[in-house]
């Protein structure tokens, strides 16, 4: 049960739990939508503000969506590159690919490095499999393939 409440700890977009008006539980309904089971009040997460925000208003900037919202410019950021919102297009501000420094609309990096990120973690994963796959004992570090382990001194 200690789990569950550290994955709720991890609330970084301050997702509505109880009511304002009535007490009783907001049920996610999608989009950052959320709407109590007792008197049907609907409120938005921060995703939710800034989308709807967003939708309304073509081609606002970070700091206007975050002025008009009430969402921390750190928390927008945090969900381009999440890849959850885009920048405009005719924009001048791009965020920079992490790998290569391109210019990009959302995520964390371009579409051509995408793929070689992609395979880098596959090969660390089966790099990581394969240590674990190999047992006690089983690697042998620099020994010579077919050479004596024990060598005799001259007597």
């Amino acid at each position: 049960m200690s789990g569950i409440k550290d994955f709720v700890d991890l609330d970084v977009y301050n997702r509505p739990v109880e009511c304002p008006k009535c007490g009783g539980v907001m049920v996610f309904k999608g989009c950052g939508e959320y709407r109590c089971e007792k008197c049907k009040y609907v409120d938005y997460d921060d995703y939710g503000k800034v989308r709807n925000y967003v939708e309304g208003h073509a081609g606002v900037t970070m700091a206007q969506a975050s002025d008009a919202t009430g969402v921390k410019q750190k928390t927008i950021r945090t969900m381009l590159k999440e890849s959850r919102l885009e920048v405009a297009d005719g924009s001048t501000v791009f965020l920079k690919c992490e790998m290569c420094g391109a210019s990009i609309r959302s995520g964390r990096v371009c579409s051509k490095c995408e793929v070689s990120y992609n395979k880098m973690v596959e090969d660390r994963a089966r790099k990581k499999q394969a240590k674990m796959m190999a047992g006690f004992g089983m690697e042998r570090g620099n020994i010579d393939e077919g050479a004596k382990r024990f060598k005799r001194d001259n007597i």
